[in-house]
């Protein structure tokens, strides 16, 4: 990235197969634009994918996702930011189920796919399936997309009950050849604004308002890390996959070097065939008083010679006109959304991302229940670093400062999870040696 380039944004991303899957279903993409033309251009773009499918077909799925997203959205000669973004997921879907098509071990594949630009227009999310984007803005944390599942589509048509499946979802990328995709945006991109994609292997396991407000205390680097630890540390029976996205210096107005890109609106009707209605009109118009009137002595009968012409010119006025209206539908027709949930509905929830003292008291018994499991198994784990973390965090409530207290407790949650993991690679090694 040139010295002179400043994006205004800075990101951290991570994926984990979690606890319990052999291998990774997730993919995701982060390409922020490189100078500031791309960025004027296209925006930056960042993509998660969750597949699903027996023979890695999940994980060739969610990878071709993010890829062709990717590649057909820098490629698109699309006027506008969500016609390119739709095009793209679109474009994927249909890669997706033609190699599902040709192959038997990868039929019925499929993938989630949620899509983030930030543009100079502002933030688009182009999305299929469960997967989510949220907006975390001066301690309000919203989800922009609207889930493809079971759930959610009951809800919305205001059937309510217990025993509804969570992880049932209702429209993805590639077991049919079209897909609905839904495009919300533009949303205003402000300062300090941060942004975050996820698969369904966070939301499953850590609430919305856990998220938001971890988001608030923690840099994106650690929040990641904290995230997809704490979903491990509940289960983690999910692949977990999140990127951040924290918007430090917005580009606002015409950049130095760079012609500004105008978004004008496209015209309902060309102005040619506007000026050949009016002036066939016109002209009909004066042709007809001729044959009426005689412009030397009023009380006299025009020429009626003119009516001929008049009648002509009245038609092809009459031809123009209509090929103007026809110009006019098909510009509403182009205008008009293709998906049910577009043209900027979103946000969908909203949850108060304040950071609490009951947060700092969850994650504490996160890590006590680790503590727990460790004892009840004879695990051989080193508390001493967690107990440090955990005392600094104890200090910090009593004085009241809350975020430092989230803070050291996030550490806690990473340091356990650590422990984890060395106890697993131990237990791993011995049954290997064992055989």
């Amino acid at each position: 990235m040139p010295e002179s380039w400043n994006p205004g944004i800075v990101f951290a991303h991570l994926t984990d197969v979690g606890m319990r899957r052999a291998n990774n279903q997730d993919s995701l993409a982060c390409l922020p634009a490189k100078s500031e033309e791309r960025f004027w251009n296209r925006g930056h773009l960042f993509v998660v994918a969750d597949g699903m499918g027996a023979h890695a077909a999940g994980e060739l799925a969610s990878q071709m996702a993010t890829e062709r997203i990717a590649m057909q959205f820098f490629r698109s000669h699309a006027s506008s930011t969500a016609d390119a973004l739709r095009a793209a997921v679109s474009d994927a879907n249909d890669e997706i189920h033609q190699r599902g098509q040709n192959n038997p071990e990868f039929h019925n594949m499929g993938t989630t796919a949620s899509a983030l630009v930030l543009s100079p227009s502002g933030a688009f999310v182009g999305h299929v399936g469960d997967s989510r984007a949220y907006r975390l803005r001066a301690g309000k944390f919203e989800q922009l997309t609207f889930d493809h599942s079971l759930v959610w589509e009951m809800e919305a048509t205001g059937q309510t009950g217990q025993g509804i499946p969570k992880n049932v979802i209702t429209r993805s990328l590639g077991p049919h050849a079209v897909v609905d995709v839904d495009v919300e945006g533009p949303f205003p991109i402000e300062k300090d604004d941060q942004f975050l994609l996820c698969s369904d292997g966070l939301t499953g396991l850590v609430e919305d308002d856990e998220i938001g407000a971890l988001l608030d205390c923690l840099p994106e680097e650690k929040a990641v890390r904290v995230l997809v630890d704490l979903a491990n540390l509940r289960g983690g029976p999910d692949n977990t996959s999140v990127i951040i996205v924290r918007v430090v210096d917005p580009i606002v107005g015409k950049q130095p070097g760079v012609p500004q890109k105008r978004n004008r609106s496209e015209p309902a009707v060309s102005r040619a065939i506007l000026a050949t209605v009016a002036i066939c009109l016109t002209g009909a118009l004066l042709l007809g008083i001729l044959s009426v009137v005689d412009p030397y002595d009023p009380d006299q009968l025009g020429d009626q010679n003119w009516v001929g012409p008049m009648v002509v010119a009245l038609l092809l006025g009459m031809i123009t006109s209509a090929i103007a209206i026809y110009e006019w539908l098909q510009v509403r027709k182009r205008k008009r959304p293709s998906s049910s949930h577009s043209g900027n509905q979103g946000p969908y929830r909203e949850y108060d991302a304040t950071p609490t003292k009951a947060l700092y008291e969850r994650l504490g018994e996160t890590v006590q229940a680790l503590r727990d499991a460790a004892n009840q198994n004879n695990w051989m784990m080193d508390w001493q670093k967690v107990d440090a973390f955990q005392d600094e965090g104890r200090v910090a409530i009593e004085t009241k400062n809350v975020k430092d207290a989230i803070r050291a407790q996030s550490e806690a949650v990473i340091e356990t999870m650590n422990q984890l993991r060395e106890q697993n690679n131990r237990a791993a090694n011995e049954t290997a040696i064992d055989h």
